[in-house]
């Protein structure tokens, strides 16, 4: 069992008052607060061992290097990837999206297919989109049902000889449904697909194995599971990065440089074009340390009790709507009060100390489905408590008595 009190006391940020009330974080969704240690990481780095990595003989050069290089291997033995060298460190989930896409500009023909889903953030559908304009393939899209599930006998319909890559979440953003991603790995596969998992909101709650999941992409930003800003993994086979062509072009991802021809380096500095956030990815392993010390499944745990007290709780509100039904959810509610904007009622509980998300999330699609402008958004953390969802519960009956 955890000590909540004790991993409390980890985030200085929950200590403080916001409009004069205890702050309630319920925004881990957007992205998770920091622990101390995390935050010491960053102090450590630029106190002691600053300077840019990979090309220098001075002594600053080798321990950042080593710093570096050593929380790759963090991220390797965490997803469980074959190869320190599958794994790619970037700026976040949208950018190793970004970067897949790019790559199968050089693959993809005319006719030929990318098959996303109806739950995915913006960031796996435009990047697809943009793709298939630039190439003349076409995107198609795997239905949801009201449940917030996808259906899984349409996406067999979908795949064909045709398809070439699957884009799918492993976890909605919007609704917390989590994606059956072992089953259509293993269709994409018997398609003679590629597949890539959006894991970005995945990664906070559950130990990914990208060997056992057999899946050719994993992308997910360090933001979201207690690390800094600006971070990122994506992880592709050996195999694939070896198809793909550099996103990038400069300094890093390059063997040899002349004015007739330039051969590029070897992986993963092939897709690590210029000056990385050097204290970014060993801050990155800092946090992996920090979640795996608190471990997984006492996360998990945690977040479900907090998943089932707020359903229970929040359907006492009369007129509270929760989209995403599914058994299969992570620590997300989605909701609406019926005649009233989310928007006001994410303000109202502002006001009590209360941070929620409020609007599309970046998937309008799901939305439209739904007929609404957007939702309000309660996302848990291991942090959480069942008091702090009390006093969300508390401020919603407030906020729907004010604005009724």
């Amino acid at each position: 069992m955890l000590d909540i009190q004790k991993i409390r006391a980890d985030f200085p940020i929950l200590n403080q008052k916001v409009n004069g009330k205890p702050l309630v974080y319920f925004d881990n969704g957007a992205t998770s607060q920091k622990p101390q240690v995390v935050i010491d990481a960053i102090s450590k780095y630029y106190q002691e061992i600053n300077a840019n990595i990979h090309r220098g003989v001075h002594t600053l050069s080798q321990l950042a290097t080593d710093a570096y290089e050593v929380a790759r291997g963090k991220v390797q033995h965490h997803i469980n990837a074959k190869h320190a060298h599958e794994v790619l460190f970037t700026s976040g989930t949208t950018f190793g999206i970004n970067l897949v896409a790019n790559g199968f500009a050089a693959i993809l023909k005319p006719g030929e297919e990318v098959i996303v889903s109806h739950l995915e953030h913006h960031s796996n559908i435009v990047p697809w989109q943009m793709l298939c304009e630039k190439t003349g393939a076409t995107l198609k899209v795997i239905p949801m049902d009201e449940t917030g599930e996808l259906i899984m006998s349409e996406y067999d319909k979908l795949l064909s000889g045709k398809t070439k890559i699957v884009a799918v979440n492993h976890i909605s953003n919007a609704l917390g449904i989590i994606n059956p991603v072992k089953y259509m790995i293993d269709k994409a596969h018997e398609a003679g697909a590629a597949i890539l998992i959006d894991g970005a909101q995945s990664v906070p709650h559950l130990k990914p194995d990208v060997q056992a999941l057999d899946c050719d992409f994993y992308a997910f930003s360090g933001h979201k599971m207690c690390g800094p800003t600006g971070t990122g993994v994506l992880y592709g086979k050996e195999e694939w990065l070896h198809k793909l062509p550099p996103y990038q072009g400069g300094g890093e991802m390059i063997k040899e440089v002349s004015f007739e021809k330039t051969t590029y380096a070897d992986l993963p500095h092939k897709f690590e074009a210029g000056t990385p956030h050097i204290a970014g990815g060993i801050v990155l392993g800092a946090a992996i340390d920090y979640l795996n010390s608190v471990g997984f499944e006492n996360i998990q745990k945690q977040e479900l009790e907090l998943l089932a007290y707020a359903t229970e709780r929040l359907s006492e509100i009369e007129g509270l709507r929760i989209y995403g039904n599914s058994k299969n959810k992570t620590s997300v509610i989605s909701f609406n009060i019926e005649g009233i904007h989310p928007y006001d009622i994410g303000t109202i509980i502002d006001k009590l100390g209360i941070a929620v998300r409020t609007g599309h999330h970046c998937a309008q699609p799901i939305m439209n489905f739904f007929g609404i402008p957007g939702t309000i958004r309660a996302s848990f953390s291991f942090y959480n408590t069942k008091e702090e969802i009390d006093a969300l519960v508390e401020a919603v009956k407030k906020a729907k008595m004010m604005l009724s």
